[in-house]
């Protein structure tokens, strides 16, 4: 689960001539809690704004969430090792990226890490670690460079059995740039569309000004410890704060090491902001594996995106 973030605006301006008014609509999608936001004439309108990303949201989770049986993905697990699944274009593409982002940071992210999600489990019922030799078993599991593609057939073929994948680490940011590419189509002029905490932005608030962003303290959960003014960008925080597991007086982080199969040490937040939050997903997921000095480096490849890093205590 990524930190939420606080959206803060003004609630009605003019523009035009008209009144124009700031409306948010709150939903569970994707297992997490979606609010969308959009500058509309009245309730009516906006309602009509809303229910189009709402449908489009709940059409992607349908194609890549691993734990609803029916889903391209839960097919493409079903049959590792065993045989290549056909999958829509956009499924097979969204793979695509997600290797090349494995490749990018060096395997600090991976979407085949889902094989480990029967040896980690931050539901709050983990009470002792798992041994070493489970976490050496399941990593066996693990590993980008064995999803294989067929771009021809449009198929993903998972090598060994065993293996899983899984879009938890950049799917909702997906989502939310995809319902701002639908919300703009129709012709709005400003909103958000916030995955919990991973959010695309477009336009302004009617007064004109850009729409803030408050970053929150992982260690004081109402404090801000940064505001960021977002026109057309997108953010996305990966942390420790609201997923994880608490062990003889410890926390442990739901971002695992795809190499070690442990979690994630030395960070307890990575903020990312720029134009994409698939893309901001993806490097706030590596940077809390990779740690803050190489987590820096790769951030440096990128200067459209932009980094608050915390350090753990």
């Amino acid at each position: 689960m990524k930190i939420l973030l606080t959206i803060s605006f003004l609630l009605i301006s003019l523009s035009s001539g008209l009144c124009q008014q700031v409306f948010k609509k709150q939903t569970v999608l994707m297992g997490s809690v979606f609010e969308l936001v959009v500058i509309a004439h009245d309730s009516a309108q906006a309602e009509g704004y809303f229910q189009p990303a709402i449908t489009e949201i709940e059409r992607i989770e349908n194609l890549i969430s691993e734990w609803r049986p029916h889903t391209q993905i839960s097919q493409v697990n079903q049959y590792a090792g065993i045989r290549p699944v056909k999958v829509d274009r956009e499924v097979f593409e969204l793979t695509r990226r997600a290797i090349r982002y494995s490749r990018l940071s060096n395997g600090a992210f991976d979407i085949s890490i889902a094989a480990l999600d029967h040896v980690w489990v931050f539901d709050g019922s983990m009470d002792t670690l798992p041994s070493p030799t489970a976490i050496e078993k399941s990593i066996q599991d693990v590993g980008y460079q064995h999803i294989l593609l067929d771009s021809l057939h449009s198929t993903i073929f998972l090598e060994k059995k065993g293996m899983k994948i899984g879009f938890g680490s950049i799917g909702k940011g997906y989502a939310a740039d995809r319902g701002r590419e639908l919300l703009q189509s129709l012709g709005i002029q400003g909103g958000i569309v916030n995955a919990s905490g991973d959010l695309s932005a477009w336009g302004t608030q009617p007064d004109k000004q850009p729409w803030k962003v408050g970053v929150s303290n992982p260690f004081k959960a109402h404090k801000i410890q940064k505001v960021l003014r977002i026109k057309n960008g997108a953010v996305a925080t990966s942390g420790n704060n609201e997923k994880f597991a608490e062990i003889d007086g410890k926390r442990y982080s739901h971002i695992i090491n795809p190499k070690t199969g442990w979690p994630s040490a030395g960070l307890a937040s990575v903020t990312v902001w720029g134009p994409s939050a698939e893309f901001a997903n993806f490097l706030s997921t590596s940077i809390m594996v990779l740690g803050r000095k190489e987590g820096k480096k790769l951030l440096e490849r990128f200067p459209g995106y932009k980094a608050v890093m915390v350090r753990d205590r």
